[in-house]
């Protein structure tokens, strides 16, 4: 997570700490159309920033007011063009940033403490601003949509950057894969509900501690770790595992629930409002030994026939490859981190470190023999082979290497220049006022009625 993401997490949250705990003399700094910003919204975002070790400079909480009033316009125009925001979408990207605060404070139960408040009421605090946060969002995305950028502009654009500040690109490497899973077939998904069947009886007929129990069977590594414990609020969770929870009393065991993952069973520790706490073993089906065999044998006879040329890796792909992520895109693996085909080192060491061991001597074109694999979203084994796609060494950026990502650069040059543009024809048409002791601020556009700022 940046810095800057950080800060602008902690914005909606700790507006009314500040206010609450008296710290503040609040005052009015700034006024768009109907709206006010206040002198707290500003400190938070200094406080925050010094908190993430964020440099502040003297125009630091001139540039915040500044931020603070283009979303007022965004917002106003949002409301005029009648820009819908549904209550699901205000409350996931609630959510979405309570649990990296969460993760960040160690918990919810210390951010409650933190703030006096319930997840709840912070959620019922701040659901407003948020949904401004989304319309303002959604405000931008509608008046840039339609911007794209000509091979032409690309090239004058790239042209215009001054040569200190051309990028130097790190290498580079895309990937395409086939992949093998073996079938779980009835019998082994009996097996794995008759394991599970075994620790719950443990549990509930000879009181063995379900945290341990966790500890020990389940194979859910993001919790069994902390005794299969999950703090999560609705909506995170998939629907029969939710459903699941919500039809517990405290302190009960559920039976056994199937999900896409393999079988759990559920106690549920505390439940608030959408806000719960539980504890879950997961037992995930394990295919047969002559299941993950005659998933090798076939991907034996795929690599034999892709090194004799008497297939091509296209044609492999769609014959052999039954991973549903890739297998309609040429085998094609997509950077889950920048939705690019495109990896880097940092990227490769945090999604799949077995990649670049493969591949760290091959050509571009090459194929690795088959090897075990574990897919780290569904948590699944199987066998593939990886071919290396491209391999860009380090270097200074140029349009014949690297156009895709200029292209991308001169795209949000344009999309910037137009919403510049905007925001000045808004200005000129809206009441605008500043405080006085802002009035000598560096913005980047013109808020006031006076060149010289009378």
């Amino acid at each position: 997570m940046t810095r800057q993401t950080y800060l602008f997490l902690f914005l909606f949250i700790c507006s009314f700490s500040f206010a609450q705990n008296g710290k503040i003399v609040n005052r009015i700094l700034a006024q768009v159309g109907d709206n006010i910003i206040l002198l707290s919204d500003v400190e938070n975002q200094k406080l925050q920033a010094k908190q993430a070790d964020m440099e502040i400079g003297e125009n630091f909480s001139c540039s915040v007011l500044e931020q603070l009033m283009i979303q007022e316009l965004l917002v106003n125009q949002a409301k005029l063009d009648s820009i819908f925001v549904s209550d699901e979408q205000v409350d996931a990207e609630m959510e979405n940033r309570l649990r990296i605060i969460e993760k960040d404070m160690g918990g919810r139960e210390k951010l409650e403490e933190f703030y006096g408040k319930t997840t709840s009421q912070i959620k019922d605090e701040f659901r407003s601003v948020i949904k401004d946060r989304i319309l303002s969002q959604e405000m931008e995305r509608a008046i840039t949509t339609d911007i794209s950028v000509t091979p032409k502009e690309v090239a004058h654009f790239f042209e215009s950057l001054p040569k200190d500040s051309v990028p130097f690109i790190n290498m580079k490497l895309s990937f395409q894969q086939i992949v093998i899973y073996p079938d779980i077939n009835q019998d082994d998904k009996k097996r794995a509900y008759n394991e599970l069947k075994e620790v719950k009886d443990l549990i509930l007929n000879e009181g063995k501690s379900f945290e341990t129990m966790a500890r020990i069977h389940s194979d859910d590594p993001g919790s069994a770790a902390q005794g299969g414990k999950i703090a999560a609020s609705r909506g995170m969770m998939v629907p029969q595992f939710e459903s699941t929870v919500f039809n517990l009393k405290v302190g009960e065991v559920s039976e056994i629930i199937e999900t896409q993952y393999g079988y759990h069973i559920i106690k549920l520790m505390s439940r608030k409002g959408d806000d719960y706490e539980c504890l879950h073993i997961l037992n995930m089906p394990e295919f047969s030994n002559d299941a993950i065999n005659m998933a090798s044998i076939q991907m034996e006879k795929c690599f034999a026939q892709l090194n004799q040329n008497e297939i091509t890796w296209e044609e492999a792909v769609i014959k052999y490859s039954n991973d549903e992520r890739t297998q309609q895109n040429f085998g094609i693996i997509t950077n889950p981190i920048t939705g690019d085909q495109l990896w880097d080192m940092e990227d490769l060491n945090q999604v799949d470190q077995q990649i670049y061991l493969l591949t760290d001597a091959m050509e571009k074109g090459d194929i690795t023999s088959p090897n075990l694999y574990v897919d780290i979203y569904e948590r699944k084994q199987g066998i593939r082979i990886v071919r290396l796609m491209e391999r860009y060494e380090p270097h200074i950026a140029n349009l014949k290497d690297d156009y895709t990502l200029i292209k991308s650069a001169a795209e949000n040059n344009k999309k910037q220049n137009s919403m510049g543009s905007w925001i000045d024809s808004k200005i000129s048409n809206a009441f605008i006022r500043v405080d006085e002791s802002y009035q000598d601020c560096e913005f980047s556009h013109q808020w006031f009625a006076e060149p010289n700022k009378q």
